[in-house]
């Protein structure tokens, strides 16, 4: 059946737009090229030997051109007539896969080691849109340290967060195919040493999220107690937290424990939030006291499984959602919600610098406060003792922040 679809193969052909398949050259010799869905093209020859049909690889095109692949078809088609095995001088030819071909198989393996829904779409997003419109298609034994520079460059200035990573998902690719012999070290992707020669270093300098001044906290609050909806009873429990954004969209109902009648105790708090390791920044569990003003926030509605803020799909809220809600409480006001040191809209992830600049101002206890922020400080055996003692302590510092919000006094 391999017969069927035989012509007379031209570089022009070749080099067009091929759907995926096999093309047969009218040589007569098995001389075909096969075209894969990654556009990466190999020729392979058929050829009968004593009675067998046997394939041989002959190289990916256009490193082996089409008048080279056709001499190397004709001399396997002698040395079968004569009785040679033509497969034997060429056991140790190796189909060197394209680029896009081992990065699908990486990403697998990468993707299987991350929880993070949002990182393991990254990590095939940055890879199909920057480096698979020029690596895709190329063996993986012809890239280069050009070839790498050309994809990073136009987004180094501009991306540089976005370029480092890919720089990075572009080595992983490449180690791998040096592991599996594809291609000979060193890595062309590598920085130290090699593409830190040919692009900016990337600045140290690190940049915080716009973040809302003390001046403008009260304010802020009360526009934000007259929006309705879950997005506003969400970023009012993160504001009085000190949480961040995906602790609180993430939140769920096995996650708190309220003590017996789900009222405040003589602690001053009415139960306790644990958030756990895997949900956490630094992979540490983490507890909340549950205050008074939290447990009004809390959803009463519902069957009390799942997610505590829910979408209307059901889903977690995005962290767009209350980005969003940001942006309109910005706009809406004559004033607007700036920082004070990029002049840029405050966004949710600034709020907990807010809370940690009224403690500074105000003089509360900075242990307490680094401990609601989820921070490390001391020991192992200091930061033990703090997590446990702790929970009175914060909860006051807690309803003073909330006081403040409030305007009111203390």
């Amino acid at each position: 059946m391999w017969g069927l679809m035989k012509k007379k193969l031209s570089a022009q052909y070749l080099n067009s737009n091929l759907e995926a398949g096999r093309y047969y050259d009218d040589s007569g010799t098995g001389l075909h090229i096969h075209v894969r869905k990654s556009g990466s093209k190999s020729w392979s020859q058929k050829i009968r030997f004593r009675g067998k049909q046997l394939e041989l690889g002959l190289g990916s095109y256009p490193t082996v051109s089409l008048a080279e692949a056709r001499r190397k078809a004709a001399e396997n088609k002698a040395l079968a007539s004569k009785g040679a095995n033509p497969k034997v001088p060429r056991q140790e030819i190796i189909t060197i896969p394209t680029f896009a071909e081992l990065a699908d198989i990486v990403i697998g393996i990468k993707q299987s080691e991350f929880s993070n829904e949002k990182h393991k779409a990254q990590w095939r997003s940055t890879l199909e849109t920057y480096a698979f419109p020029k690596l895709g298609p190329l063996p993986v034994n012809e890239i280069t340290i050009d070839d790498i520079q050309q994809v990073l460059e136009p987004i180094w200035k501009d991306k540089t967060e976005t370029a480092s990573r890919l720089r990075g998902r572009i080595q992983s690719v490449l180690d791998y195919a040096i592991v599996k012999k594809y291609m000979p070290a060193p890595n062309p992707a590598v920085w130290n040493g090699n593409l830190s020669v040919l692009l900016p270093t990337k600045p140290k300098s690190q940049e915080h999220h716009p973040a809302l001044q003390l001046k403008d906290a009260q304010r802020w609050w009360s526009e934000l107690k007259r929006r309705d909806g879950v997005g506003a009873k969400a970023l009012m429990l993160q504001m009085l937290t000190a949480s961040r954004s995906g602790e609180i969209r993430g939140m769920r109902w096995e996650e708190i424990a309220l003590f017996e009648g789900g009222e405040v105790t003589q602690k001053g708090y009415a139960g306790i939030w644990t958030r756990p390791a895997s949900r956490m920044k630094a992979k540490i569990e983490h507890r909340v006291p549950i205050t008074a003003p939290m447990l009004e926030l809390l959803p009463h509605e519902g069957d009390q499984t799942g997610l505590v803020f829910k979408s209307r799909t059901g889903n977690a809220l995005s962290d767009m959602t209350l980005s969003a809600l940001m942006k309109r409480m910005h706009q809406s006001d004559k004033l607007g919600y700036i920082d004070k040191n990029s002049a840029r809209p405050a966004v949710p992830h600034g709020l907990r610098s807010t809370f940690r600049d009224w403690v500074a101002e105000t003089g509360h206890s900075r242990e307490a406060a680094e401990l609601q922020l989820a921070h490390q400080f001391g020991g192992e055996v200091e930061h033990a003792y703090y997590r446990t003692d702790l929970l009175v302590e914060r909860s006051k510092l807690l309803g003073i922040w909330f006081s403040f919000l409030e305007g009111l006094n203390g």
